[in-house]
């Protein structure tokens, strides 16, 4: 290995830019580039073409290669996989998400190479199919040679479901400080909005629960608050809340922009960031946010309160006590003097606790000492 940089394919199979797609880009450009080589592998599918991630890690980190696949599980990639690996000579696969663990692990032991897990958090999924993939995403890690979840309550549910202690390895989240940073210091993106600006950055999926944040929303603003709410991301839910959003009484500022390059500008802007989730690994946008120092009032779930501490960086309520949330919105948008001091302490958390510099050098311990 001395001789050598060290071969990481990171593998995903990604449908949008989300923040399990900005965690990966950013591990991959804070490891070492004169030990290691990072490479990037995505399965292509009919709704992952002219993929993001796949622009920006060329651009930033290496090599990227799209494997076709027939349809949603197409085991034939598990063997494109280990040509892949054997053509590059790969030395490491790290993957993320249930279908990328299934197929990364089984080409990893197939190709005779480590397989790195990240469980980037689970879906309270209703959906069989989707249930299914969880659950067998579940049974493949535990054959992966390192799980290394993003939570400490990921942690918990690793031995829930029978992974080995040995194999499990806890690394501190991290967030690329140094992009939200140039943002927050550049005098010419303006801050400043007409009325108070409420934000959300983040998929539109059933566990983000962002019914409440309608809700709550619609309710203040009813009040006579001079607010606006605006929903950055997409997902499986948008076009029910976009349809819900034209039922409300406040629907004239509520606004869905989609993805947006110039996220970071607007999330800037924000009044206060929120957050109504049932469930969560440690959100990226949640960091991001922190390192912005914007104000945050969120529902007091695992990972969340990995980051915000109620009354110190933010205000947390019990999970589903909307009227108590909508106090701590009330309160955060009255009091700005109050909210811009939690801002502050939450940027100052951040930074010493989730740098992705940080983060990436631990990994390069794992990865080492996998390789040994």
């Amino acid at each position: 290995m001395k001789n050598k940089k060290i071969k990481i394919l990171q593998f995903i199979c990604s449908t949008g830019f989300y923040g399990a797609e900005r965690w990966v880009l950013a591990l991959a450009s804070h490891l070492p580039t004169d030990t290691t080589e990072s490479l990037l592998a995505t399965t292509l599918e009919d709704d992952s073409r002219d993929l993001e991630l796949v622009r920006q890690f060329k651009q930033k980190c290496g090599n990227t290669f799209e494997i076709p696949m027939k349809h949603k599980f197409d085991i034939s990639v598990v063997d494109k996989l280990v040509a892949l690996i054997k053509r590059e000579n790969i030395d490491i696969i790290h993957t993320h998400g249930y279908k990328s663990d299934i197929l990364g692990v089984w080409a990893a032991r197939k190709a005779g190479i480590p397989c790195v897990v990240t469980p980037h958090g689970f879906e309270n999924a209703k959906d069989i199919k989707l249930r299914t993939f969880i659950w067998l995403g579940c049974q493949a890690m535990k054959y992966g040679d390192a799980i290394v979840p993003l939570s400490t309550q990921l942690m918990k549910d690793m031995h829930r479901i029978g992974v080995r202690k040995d194999k499990l390895h806890y690394i501190q989240n991290g967030v690329d400080l140094s992009e939200v940073e140039a943002v927050r210091t550049d005098d010419s993106i303006p801050a400043e909005t007409e009325k108070l600006r409420v934000g959300f950055i983040g998929q539109m999926i059933s566990r983000k629960n962002i019914d409440d944040i309608l809700t709550i929303f619609d309710d203040l603003h009813q009040e006579g608050m001079p607010i606006e709410l605006l929903f950055l991301g997409d997902g499986d839910d948008r076009a029910r809340l976009e349809e819900k959003a034209t039922t409300l009484a406040s629907k004239q500022d509520i606004h869905f922009l989609g993805f947006r390059d110039d996220r970071l500008a607007l999330l800037k802007t924000f009044d206060l960031f929120v957050m109504t989730s049932t469930l969560e690994g440690v959100p990226r946008c949640l960091m991001e946010a922190c390192a912005m120092g914007t104000p945050v009032a969120a529902y007091q779930i695992p990972g969340i309160d990995q980051l915000i501490t109620h009354n110190d960086t933010g205000l947390l309520a019990p999970l589903g006590e909307r009227e108590t949330l909508k106090g701590y919105w009330r309160e955060m948008l009255s009091d700005t003097i109050k909210a811009r001091q939690y801002g502050l302490n939450a940027k100052a958390y951040v930074e010493e606790h989730f740098s992705a510099q940080r983060m990436a050098n631990e990994y390069m311990v794992l990865f080492k000492d996998l390789l040994r």
